[in-house]
């Protein structure tokens, strides 16, 4: 068994904390936040983003928001922005970026350091041309939604708006032409050419995940492709060696189709586990979860074998982790879109806030930045080459 003491990244004494108590599954152990007006580089954003929850546009500095994939980075983590505002016409001035933290569930504080990394194409590599005459990439560009480091410290990111997997280097510099799955194109496709989209906007590569050997990235579109039954999802895998798709992996059946995927992370080369979510936020929420999936299908019905494993709608929180008395918390995000494995029994979730236009804690207030520490009675198991990581 995994312990905690290989995730100093929380500063938070996991190790001390019970392994369940027989009559929870699951129950929240750790919280961290980051407020939601946070700022970093000083380059004027959001001229086209409307205003919302009492917040006035534009921004004299780019929003420190829209985190949608998480990775380790020494001690502390890696977020992913996406693209922004929301759509390809109104981010074409945010600069995609990913953010270093350090999340902090004893203060419960996060902050921003320095270090990560902005995508840019000095080399010309994608098929179109930025927006940017500095092509320094914007949310115009691609919609970068989830990523993965590979042994050689380079990056594969997985984009919505193909949906395609970009490949760039540390710095975040492009490394070749994004890679597009076929037959599969959404509305914002460079290279749709009035063709008819086969998949809707915003439903790409919101998740994905790396195999054990750090060759096979399987990504996951959150949406259903035409001609799939609409509560679909398809995992693909991607030879990282030959740059090439090498079939699915799998698929997935949501509980309702207009469901949507937030997040996926690795167990081990056949286990995975997903977010799954609706599209309200509050009190309207039916559903945010953390779902085990089994992609050898063992039932045989051509679908992975799934299993609720976290109801993110009702978390034990007996330590009032949340504020709460001895009650349950609650994560009533539209969107929440990073998950990590902290070790078997310990899984840390965070929220795309899409500052300003989210306000799913409390009404009429932008969202904040927030992780979670779960604590989860089952054994995951996970392989320890990627525990390693």
């Amino acid at each position: 068994m995994l312990t905690a003491v290989a995730v100093p990244a929380l500063a938070v004494g996991l190790s001390a904390v019970p392994q369940g108590n027989g009559t929870q599954q699951a129950e929240l152990v750790g919280r961290s936040v980051l407020p939601s007006a946070t700022f970093g580089e000083q380059v004027p954003s959001g001229a086209l983003a409307s205003p919302a929850n009492g917040v006035t546009t534009p921004f004299a500095a780019q929003p420190v928001q829209g985190f949608s994939g998480l990775l380790r980075d020494g001690d502390d983590w890696l977020v992913l922005e996406d693209n922004g505002y929301g759509t390809k016409a109104n981010s074409a001035d945010f600069l995609l970026r990913a953010v270093r933290l350090h999340i902090d569930t004893t203060t419960q504080r996060t902050t921003v350091l320095e270090g990560g990394f902005s995508l840019s194409d000095p080399d010309r590599e994608l098929p179109f041309t930025p927006v940017r005459s500095d092509r320094r990439l914007t949310g115009a560009d691609l919609d970068p939604e989830s990523f993965q480091r590979m042994p050689d410290g380079t990056f594969w990111i997985g984009e919505e708006f193909g949906p395609s997997l970009v490949h760039v280097d540390a710095t975040g510099k492009v490394l070749a032409a994004p890679v597009q799955p076929d037959g599969v194109r959404s509305p914002d496709a460079w290279d749709l050419n009035g063709a008819a989209p086969t998949l809707g906007s915003s439903k790409g590569f919101e998740g994905m995940a790396l195999s054990p050997d750090g060759r096979t990235l399987f990504p996951m579109l959150e949406g259903a492709v035409t001609g799939d039954d609409p509560a679909t999802r398809r995992i693909y895998s991607f030879d990282t060696r030959s740059g090439k798709y090498t079939g699915l992996k799998a698929k997935v059946r949501f509980e309702v189709a207009g469901d949507a995927l937030g997040d996926m992370v690795a167990l081990d080369r056949d286990r995975f586990l997903i977010l799954e979510r609706d599209n309200a936020q509050g009190p309207a929420s039916q559903l945010k979860a953390v779902y085990l999936i089994d992609t050898r299908d063992r039932d045989r019905d051509g679908y992975a074998d799934k299993r609720l494993l976290v109801n993110l709608m009702a978390m034990p929180d007996p330590q009032g982790v949340a504020g709460t008395t001895g009650g349950f918390a609650t994560f009533p995000f539209t969107t929440i879109e990073q998950i990590a494995v902290l070790d078997d029994h310990h899984v840390l979730v965070g929220n795309d806030n899409n500052y300003p236009g989210s306000a799913g804690r409390t009404a009429g207030v932008p969202d904040d930045n927030e992780h979670v520490v779960i604590q989860v009675d089952e054994d995951l198991d996970v392989d320890r080459t990627l525990a390693s990581r």
